[in-house]
């Protein structure tokens, strides 16, 4: 069964909302950021939402945004680590993985 939820990133909170019905939190990840990096630290999803989806809404919307602000993800979180493992198609997005082959060799500004 999954729930509605609207996630939302909240950088006051430090953390992205899951929001069920437009009202109730259903789940928060938290997370720490530099300039280049987001952390992703903690997963929590209220009880009475457990198993519907709220944890997975939380990693994509999280890790979409991460990836269309051109930074990288630190996971250290247990349950995005585990979603990660079920969605590779975002691994590319960690801190230590490989070069996308569309990247450019070097930065900009920096001649071989």
């Amino acid at each position: 069964m999954s729930t509605d939820v609207t996630v939302t990133n909240s950088p006051a909170r430090k953390r992205y909302e899951a929001l069920a019905e437009g009202e109730a939190l259903a789940g928060f990840l938290d997370y720490q950021e530099t300039g280049e990096l987001v952390v992703l630290t903690h997963t929590e999803v209220d009880g009475a939402f457990e198993g519907q989806g709220v944890g997975g809404a939380l990693a994509r919307f999280a890790l979409d945004d991460i990836r269309e602000r051109e930074l990288k993800a630190l996971v250290v979180c247990p349950f995005v680590l585990g979603w990660l493992r079920r969605h590779p198609e975002y691994r590319d997005l960690l801190f230590n993985a490989p070069r996308r082959p569309d990247a450019s060799a070097a930065p900009a500004g920096e001649h071989s």
